[in-house]
């Protein structure tokens, strides 16, 4: 196969965490695993301005604490099509344990529920996490390594 004959998506994902120990995770339809919020970067925007749109229509949540881009690979699921994948840390403050949302803006997950929860961190690594959204894990920040608190992002900013 030619390298023209290859589509490439670009795709924003976000380890969500909380108090450095735990991952927001949902088990979503037609896929077997864990799953965290991403999907496709849209014509206009950066990658970064796809995580924040993603976040909020996935999960709901839209106040971060530093957000930080962690790596960019290029993964393979498709014969023809490449997703470049860009993997985030959203620190968030977020009191509620569990939780559904109903997803909202476009496409086709509009108006599926995915049921939120949160995974410890330590033995995340023992789960399985659908589309290898796992590959990551291990370049988010924990206790010392995390950088110095920040003030409250909201989406828009």
């Amino acid at each position: 196969m030619r390298d023209g004959d290859v589509t490439y998506v670009k795709k924003s994902c976000a380890y969500i965490t909380r108090n450095d120990t735990e991952l927001l995770v949902f088990e979503g339809p037609g896929h077997a695993g864990y799953q965290v919020p991403k999907g496709t970067v849209e014509a206009g925007e950066d990658p970064r301005e796809a995580l924040f749109r993603e976040v909020i229509e996935e999960s709901g949540l839209a106040t971060f604490q530093g957000v930080r881009h962690l790596t960019t690979d290029v993964w393979r699921r498709r014969e023809a099509r490449r997703y470049v994948r860009n993997f985030y840390h959203v620190p968030v403050h977020e009191h509620r344990d569990a939780w559904t949302h109903t997803v909202t803006g476009e496409g086709a997950e509009v108006g599926a529920e995915f049921d939120y929860r949160w995974l410890d961190l330590a033995s995340a690594d023992a789960e399985a996490f659908a589309l290898d959204l796992d590959d990551y894990l291990h370049t988010i920040p924990r206790g010392r390594d995390r950088p110095a608190s920040t003030a409250p992002l909201a989406a828009s900013d």
